[in-house]
């Protein structure tokens, strides 16, 4: 089945696949585009990826999509958008909770999650219609997970990626090095389809990895030009230089993104900061 493009609405059942559907939570906004995916997988004993933030609309939504077969909770990481939800889904179906637990505490992370079992690396939940194997893929956020499905090859990709826009890197918990890592993990992964934590699924998922590199090396070298015309700047004063093609209603969020560039450049003895000023070495 072809995923359709059609407006996402908040609280409507989609039919993605043979075995995937999709439930959007009602929380669409700057960082959140439509909203939070939820993601459910399976026809018999069913999975549902990211229960989406505490809202009593999207738990009703999620309850009637799962009925009485939910047995599996997962979800890709501990943002506010993504998993408090989990708490009351888990007490209003009995189901199991996985994934990973918060590893810092930076004010962006849910202190409710507590997993009944902590995912490994490569495991694999063998579901008996469907498989699902975690793959690690921090960056955004440093206990970030995707969730292959085995088979059918859909990359659940929570806000590893997205649809429609870049993800933010918001140091210390979010490391641009890493990320770019993890990106370049999936290009050696057999996978047909992304399935984003927000937006639409994105097919061709190579070429939109590639392009996501692409993209943030292009934004490095922005910053490297910049501070080799200015000679030394504040992280406020790179900012309207190396986002000029962004909004200025972004630019608090973009200039996480940003500093998160500059952490990668000074580990690399590419660029130096002394005393809130950056410059190239």
């Amino acid at each position: 089945m072809t995923p359709t493009l059609e407006k996402i609405i908040p609280g409507e059942v989609v039919q993605l696949s043979g075995l995937v559907r999709r439930v959007t939570a009602p929380n669409p906004g700057v960082m959140t585009g439509p909203g939070t995916n939820a993601y459910v997988i399976g026809s018999g004993d069913l999975a549902l990826i990211d229960p989406g933030p505490e809202s009593a609309s999207h738990l009703a939504a999620m309850c009637a999509a799962v009925g009485t077969g939910l047995k599996w909770i997962l979800c890709t990481h501990t943002h506010l958008d993504h998993s408090p939800g989990a708490k009351a889904l888990k007490q209003a179906t009995g189901a199991q909770l996985l994934g990973y637990p918060p590893a810092a505490q930076d004010g962006r992370q849910d202190a409710t999650y507590a997993p009944d079992r902590v995912l490994r690396e490569g495991e694999v939940m063998d579901c008996g219609e469907f498989r699902l194997r975690a793959v690690h893929t921090p960056g955004h956020a440093s206990n970030h997970l995707c969730y292959l499905l085995e088979g059918e090859r859909w990359l659940f990709t929570g806000d590893h990626i997205m649809q429609g826009s870049t993800v933010v890197i918001s140091p210390p918990d979010g490391d641009m090095a890493v990320y770019l890592a993890s990106l370049e993990r999936l290009l050696h992964l057999d996978i047909a389809l992304l399935a984003p934590g927000h937006g639409h699924p994105i097919e061709n998922p190579h070429e939109e990895v590639r392009r996501l590199i692409a993209h943030r090396l292009k934004r490095e070298k922005k910053v490297l030009d910049a501070l080799a015309r200015a000679g030394e700047e504040t992280l406020d004063g790179l900012l309207p230089l190396v986002y000029d093609d962004v909004p200025a209603r972004i630019h608090a969020v973009a200039r996480r993104s940003l500093h998160a560039h500059l952490i990668k450049l000074a580990r690399e003895g590419r660029v130096l900061e002394e005393s809130g000023c950056w410059r190239r070495k």
